[in-house]
């Protein structure tokens, strides 16, 4: 429990988890409440479904705020007085996801339901919250922003640097998953087991009463299927990480 007091002074006591976490609810809150007040009318109410297409950019930034949490104390050194002070480094990395995953889901609750409110100030006949599928969109931003924090620490304790693992996340989840998608024959197919295109078809996927696409692309699994697919990556990867991370030098 010590190891994990720590680790939330280390985060707290820092600015830049505030402002990432600020920024990621504002973009996702803004972004909806644009859509939804320009909407037309007459093509019909505005999909209920609007916050979970935006959620992957606020995700992106909770991410970097997670990388970074740990790439910085490579950068400065202090990972060494953290391994000497909790010697079982897979204690001590445990320790910092216990806190940041955490604030991830938390601050994706946020967002999630900020936009929802938002979006239902501006239009409550078609932002009304009562079904499963709803719930799932407004509620499941904090379980993927959770299960995002976990892969983004498992990419920061791999690659160590600040610069390449923000770049490394930054690229894949907005640009390699979309252009996968583009190859001939086979891409919509690769693209189903990706994962954040799971985790938006988590999200925004099934259609129904959220207002989504009825499918994307190729998809491999359900909504839920998609979040467990998800966490299972997330889970290896940072079991990966972990190894790695007992086997070479500070």
């Amino acid at each position: 429990m010590s190891a994990v007091a720590a680790e939330r002074v280390k985060l707290m006591s820092t600015r830049s988890p505030w402002w990432t976490s600020a920024v990621a609810v504002v973009i996702v809150i803004g972004m909806t409440a644009i859509v939804v007040a320009t909407w037309d009318p007459a093509d019909g109410p505005a999909p209920f479904a609007v916050s979970g297409y935006f959620a992957t950019f606020g995700m992106v930034v909770v991410m970097v705020m997670a990388a970074v949490a740990v790439t910085s104390e490579y950068r400065f050194g202090t990972i060494r007085t953290t391994f000497q002070a909790v010697p079982d480094r897979t204690a001590a990395l445990l320790a910092k996801a216990a806190v940041v995953v955490p604030v991830a889901g938390v601050v994706g609750l946020v967002a999630g339901f900020g936009a929802w409110g938002v979006a239902w100030l501006i239009s409550p006949t078609s932002m009304s919250l009562s079904t499963d599928a709803e719930w799932r969109v407004v509620a499941g931003t904090a379980l993927v922003w959770a299960v995002g924090a976990v892969i983004a620490l498992a990419v920061g304790i791999l690659v160590r640097q600040t610069a390449g693992a923000v770049t490394l996340l930054l690229v894949w989840v907005l640009l390699i998953e979309n252009l996968i998608g583009l190859i001939p024959r086979v891409g919509a197919d690769i693209q189903g087991w990706l994962p954040f295109v799971n985790a938006t078809n988590f999200l925004t996927g099934g259609g129904g009463d959220a207002g989504g696409p009825p499918s994307m692309s190729a998809m491999a699994f359900g909504p839920w299927g998609s979040l467990v697919w998800f966490a299972g990556i997330a889970v290896v990867l940072m079991a990966i990480a972990l190894a790695v991370a007992n086997r070479r030098d500070a």
